[in-house]
């Protein structure tokens, strides 16, 4: 799915087609967030200025690759996960053996459509912590797009969440959508708060 054009991806995702959709554009979002500070890496290193951090900014970058790359393929993980629950909520329900085998089929499938939102979690509250690092060492030159990134960051975070609350209020089996809810919510409340903080330093160098 990220092989597509930048135009043919927004036409794919402004279209009634059910994929791509808000999950698959959070992790996307995210993406981007963390190449932003992948490029503050790339035109920190090299720079006398900051020969000190080099090996660090270095180590920075490579785990922002392996990051941007794992969010590259949760766009279409999150495609492939959804596809069967739009299947599943359209499945017949007219008798009690077709009911239960809804009931089953719509349990696998809010399984696998939270599971990947919650992995774009994850991945983007590891972005957040790279931005602070890259605020901290990154060359004063490109320290704008620190902020861009981590704002990126944090509304992939926050747009991959409502991916994984509207599929747990789906859930028959309420403890582990507490569980997810729980998990998501901690997440939330810890970097988004933390990208906030990472923007305003950003945004106090220029005042």
């Amino acid at each position: 799915m990220t092989a597509q054009t930048c135009t043919e991806f927004l036409d794919a995702l402004a279209s009634k087609a059910p994929v791509p959709g808000g999950g698959g554009a959070s992790a996307l979002v995210g993406a981007v967030g963390v190449a932003l500070g992948n490029m503050v890496g790339n035109l920190t290193v090299g720079k006398k200025k900051y020969a000190s951090v080099e090996a660090d900014v270095i180590a920075l970058d490579q785990k922002a690759g392996a990051l941007r790359r794992r969010l590259a393929d949760l766009v279409a993980a999150d495609a492939e996960a959804f596809e069967p629950l739009s299947r599943a909520y359209g499945l017949p329900r007219e008798t009690e053996e077709q009911r239960a085998y809804k009931a089953q089929v719509m349990a696998q499938a809010l399984d696998a459509a939270c599971a990947v939102p919650m992995d774009i979690m994850r991945a983007v509250c590891e972005a957040i912590e790279l931005h602070k690092d890259y605020a901290r060492m990154g060359s004063a030159i490109a320290i704008s797009d620190v902020g861009v990134g981590v704002v990126c960051c944090k509304a992939a975070l926050q747009g991959a969440s409502l991916n994984v609350f509207i599929n747990t209020k789906s859930m028959t089996d309420r403890d582990k959508a507490i569980r997810l809810e729980n998990e998501a919510n901690a997440m939330l409340e810890r970097y988004c708060a933390m990208a906030d903080a990472i923007y305003a330093d950003v945004a106090a160098r220029f005042h």
